[in-house]
This record gives C-alpha cells, sequence and structure tokens, in this order.
C-alpha cells in the first residue's frame, strides 16, 4: 500500500508540475489575472462533476462565515501571487519559496489552532527560513515583485490551509471548493478589461489544461492519502524541484545555482522534519499532515473533505 500512495503522489504532484509549466508557458503573455479568469471559467464543470458526490445535506451558507470568507480571499490572492510568481521567476526559485509552507503551517497553527509546538519543530521553522534566505541571498542578488509574490503565495497559502483544518469537519465539501473559485471568477473577471489579450485558440486549450492538470492532480492526491499514511505522501511534494529542473533547464535554459540549491535542500530537510515530528504525535492537530490540498491553483481542489476520516 505505502508503494501505491507514493506513486499516486508522485503522478499528482508531476500534474501539479506540468500545470505550473503552462502557467510559467503562457505567463509570458498574459496577465495572471486573465489566465485565473479562464482557468476557473473552464475548472466550473470539473467541479461540478466532483461536487454531485457531495454526500451532506445543507445549502450553501457557511457555518463559519468569517473563516471561509477569510479562507476564500487567502486562496484568490494566494492564485494570483503564485501565477505572477511564476511568470516571472525560475520554476526552482518558486518551488523554493512555495516549499516553505509546512514552516508557515507550523507557524500560524499557534494562534489559529492553539497548537502548541515544541523547541524542536521551532528549531527546524528556523533551519528553514535560514534556507529561504539563502534562497532569497539579499544584498548580493536583485529581488524582484516575483520574490516578494513567492513568499506571498506562500504565507496565503498556508493560512488557508490552516483555515481547512479549523473548520473542515464542519463545513460542506461544495462551500469549501465552490467559494474559492467562484471568487476567482468574479475577482478576475472584474479585472478583466484592465488587461485582456485576444487568445488563440491554442493558447485557450493549454489553459484548459491548466484547469485539467489541477483536476487530475487532486483526484491522484486523494487516491495517495487513501492507500497510504499522511506521512508517507506528504513529501512527495518535494519531487515537483526535480520536474522544475528538467523543465527548467530544457525548455527555458534555466539552472539551479548554488544557492537555491542549498537553501532549497534545507527547506525541505526542514519540512520533512516537522512531518516527522507531528507523525510521531509530537503534535495535536497535525496541521501539516493534514493539508491536502494546494491552495496556489483556483482549479486545484481542496481534497481534504473528501478523507475526514482519515488522519
Amino acid at each position: 500500500m505505502a508503494l501505491r500512495s507514493i506513486l499516486f503522489a508522485l503522478l499528482a504532484f508531476a500534474f501539479f508540475a506540468t500545470h505550473d509549466l503552462i502557467v510559467k508557458f503562457l505567463g509570458g503573455s498574459y496577465s495572471p489575472v486573465q489566465l485565473i479568469f479562464f482557468s476557473s471559467l473552464m475548472s466550473f464543470p470539473l467541479a461540478t462533476a466532483m461536487l454531485m458526490r457531495d454526500p451532506t445535506e445543507g445549502n450553501l451558507r457557511p457555518v463559519n462565515p468569517w473563516w471561509v470568507a477569510a479562507r476564500t480571499l487567502a486562496s484568490v490572492f494566494a492564485a494570483l501571487c503564485v501565477f505572477y510568481a511564476f511568470s516571472n521567476l525560475p520554476l526552482s526559485q518558486v518551488y523554493a519559496l512555495l516549499f516553505s509552507m509546512p514552516l508557515l503551517i507550523t507557524v500560524l497553527s499557534v494562534p489559529i489552532l492553539g497548537e502548541k509546538v515544541g523547541l524542536h519543530r521551532w528549531g527546524a521553522v528556523v533551519f528553514g527560513l535560514a534556507g529561504v534566505l539563502i534562497v532569497l541571498r539579499p544584498g548580493s542578488a536583485e529581488l524582484e515583485l516575483g520574490h516578494l509574490a513567492g513568499i506571498l503565495a506562500a504565507v496565503f497559502s498556508s493560512f488557508a490551509s490552516v483555515v481547512v483544518r479549523r473548520i473542515g469537519r464542519q463545513e460542506r465539501t461544495v462551500v469549501l471548493m465552490l467559494y474559492p473559485l467562484a471568487t476567482n471568477f468574479l475577482v478576475m473577471g472584474a479585472a478583466l478589461g484592465f488587461v485582456y489579450k485576444p487568445m488563440p485558440i491554442l493558447d485557450l486549450g493549454l489553459v484548459g489544461l491548466i484547469a485539467i492538470c489541477a483536476f487530475v492532480a487532486g483526484l491522484f492526491l486523494i487516491a495517495a492519502y487513501r492507500a497510504g499514511e499522511a506521512a508517507v505522501v506528504a513529501p512527495m511534494q518535494y519531487s515537483q524541484i526535480i520536474w522544475a529542473t528538467i523543465f527548467g533547464y530544457t525548455l527555458f535554459n534555466e539552472t539551479l545555482d548554488t544557492p537555491t540549491l542549498i537553501g532549497t535542500a534545507l527547506i525541505i530537510l526542514s519540512g520533512i522534519y516537522i512531518v516527522w515530528r507531528e507523525s510521531r504525535g509530537r503534535s495535536t492537530n497535525t496541521p501539516v499532515l493534514r493539508t491536502r490540498q494546494r491552495n496556489q491553483s483556483p482549479g486545484a481542489m481542496n481534497i481534504s473533505p473528501f478523507l475526514r476520516n482519515k488522519r
């Protein structure tokens, strides 16, 4: 079962990496606002098909309206920031910044979930944040808006993930999935007139592929968590750095420089250590282990409600 869960997880993150590759490719020609609008539009049929499986009774009124609103806004900002970051930075640098999410989730779980974080996990957070500084290398390299966008994407996504951990058992799947998707569509649609560029049919097809990749990745991630333990599945997200290196080198002439390599290694090690500590019962809420979605994409489903009884 562990081998199956690893295989499913690797496939999921391969699809996520393909999603990000297309975002970067199209981001050279179109605004993130336009890409998010059309990917949200094309995600609605896929999300509807998934939501038809929701067996819970009720309406679309949130049980926790303020938390749902906060998570929805965070998801919208995360999507906008990550689309901008992928459009303007090397793939490997964006992933290095996004890999800081377990560290940020650990920090945010203290005020939001009342999590008690011990010295070991605080040490891992500091260790990982040192890796982020190495990747950014302030003072020795020119920092761009893309770097800020990548950091904000990690912060907003981490916040959205911790909120799901707080309210996920109380809210219907349809509420957790539909509100961010609809808000992305409405907000980006309102801003579309300022940035719109006509898209040929091939580019529209690629935007559709963004939505499909996010949806298929979510299905594989559900399969991975159902087949194995979260402590096995969670570290598989770091396989995306391999795809970033391959795609970046072959398609965009990007190379993984030494500071990015060292910083990414520190971030990954700290994230794995936090997952390991949580899996050994060092956490009451296991916020990182229960982060089972990618909030940086408008079409990426929140899979936690499909695994309500799975640790």
